[in-house]
């Protein structure tokens, strides 16, 4: 049972979940996409959201300024957290845009939101489960998405609401949040996504 409750911290790890909400967004949606605008466009957010992500990181604890991926500190989230918020910005800039792909831009504008929503929160010492932001805004996607195209996702959708509690219950079970962080969290992953729906839903 402990294997099996870590394992979904490193499944659904944060960095993760934008690049599985571009292939999901792109198995489902009815519209034709050129396969190869499909693969160019996935190369750039693994390339933005992952690689770029994972080789700072790294950078970032060999020269002391976080000791580890999980961030457990709060104030190792800063540099972290504005790097991302920058790469998302770039994504929004060189890679979507609200004419071509409007139901993925504003996914993307939506997880800016909440990263710098979380990075507003660091500064007041305040730690939110970055985990659950990044599933719980996914599952909320996946549900606007579900009734923006009329696409039957509730097998999806369920699914998902089951990750979220394996998600909640690792990060319990490992002690690296309270309920109150993993809260916050799922509210931030979550509100940014129905704000911004009346923009493109």
């Amino acid at each position: 049972m402990n294997g099996f409750l870590r394992i979904a911290a490193y499944i659904f790890h944060p960095l993760l979940i934008p690049i599985l909400g571009v292939f999901f967004y792109y198995y489902i949606t009815p519209r034709y996409i050129n396969p190869e605008v499909k693969q160019i466009k996935l190369v750039a957010v693994l390339i933005i959201t992952v690689l770029i992500p994972l080789i700072s990181f790294f950078l970032l604890r060999n020269i002391g300024v976080i000791k580890s991926i999980s961030l457990e500190d709060v104030n190792e989230r800063k540099i972290p957290l504005m790097l991302q918020s920058l790469l998302l910005f770039l994504l929004l800039k060189m890679v979507f845009d609200p004419y071509n792909s409007p139901e993925l831009y504003y996914f993307f504008l939506s997880v800016l939101y909440s990263t710098i929503a979380a990075f507003v929160l660091v500064l007041f010492k305040m730690k939110a489960s970055l985990h659950m932001m990044a599933i719980s805004g996914l599952t909320a996607y996946i549900i606007l998405l579900s009734v923006h195209f009329s696409i039957n996702l509730l097998i999806a959708i369920g699914l998902f609401f089951i990750i979220n509690g394996w998600i909640a219950s690792s990060r319990l079970h490992t002690r690296s949040h309270t309920q109150i962080e993993l809260i916050i969290g799922f509210f931030l992953g979550v509100i940014p996504q129905f704000i911004l729906l009346s923009y493109w839903l």
